[in-house]
């Protein structure tokens, strides 16, 4: 029987890759409380779950009105 090999944790490098965000970035979440981490020896490891649920509560982008074109010809 093959086992499910998908990972349920990631560490903080492999959160970054997998989110775009900066290692410090996600430090300051963790020590605010708003995404939560767990060690494992020295080691710190977000749970999937918990990564989605930090991602969700993220605001949202607003679309804005498009900037009008501005051609370097103008003077």
């Amino acid at each position: 029987m093959v086992e499910n090999t998908r990972k349920i944790a990631l560490s903080i490098r492999e959160c970054t890759s997998l989110v775009g965000v900066g290692r410090s970035y996600l430090y300051l979440e963790i020590a605010a409380g708003r995404l939560v981490a767990k060690k494992a020896g020295r080691r710190t490891i977000v749970s999937l779950h918990d990564l989605n649920e930090w991602l969700s509560t993220l605001p949202n982008v607003l679309a804005s009105a498009p900037k009008p074109h501005r051609s370097k010809l103008q003077t």
